[in-house]
C-alpha cells in the first residue's frame, strides 16, 4: 500500500481536515483536500483532475461527476444522478 492509496487515508488519519467525500466504482472514500492540493475555491474541473490523478485514472472517467460544496468546507464528488 502506498501513501497515495485511498485505503491509507483512514478517517482517523484525516480528522480535522477538510475532506472530499468520493463515490467511485461502488466505493465511498474520504480524502483530505490538502492531499489533493485543492480547496473550496478550486474549480470543479480542478477537483475532478486532482482526484483522477490521485486515483491514477484518466480524467475523462470523472467528467460526468458532480462536485458538491458544503458549508463546513467539505466537498463531495459523486456520479451525476439520473432520475426517470
Amino acid at each position: 500500500m502506498t501513501e497515495r492509496d485511498p485505503r491509507f487515508l483512514a478517517r482517523s488519519d484525516i480528522s480535522g481536515s477538510a475532506l472530499l467525500h468520493l463515490r467511485f466504482e461502488g466505493r465511498s472514500r474520504e480524502i483530505a483536500l490538502d492531499v489533493l492540493d485543492v480547496g473550496v475555491a478550486s474549480s470543479d474541473t480542478a477537483v475532478r483532475n486532482a482526484v483522477a490523478a490521485f486515483l491514477d485514472v484518466p480524467a475523462g472517467k470523472l467528467s460526468a461527476y458532480v462536485v458538491e460544496r458544503h458549508e463546513n468546507g467539505n466537498l463531495t464528488l459523486r456520479p451525476e444522478a439520473v432520475f426517470g
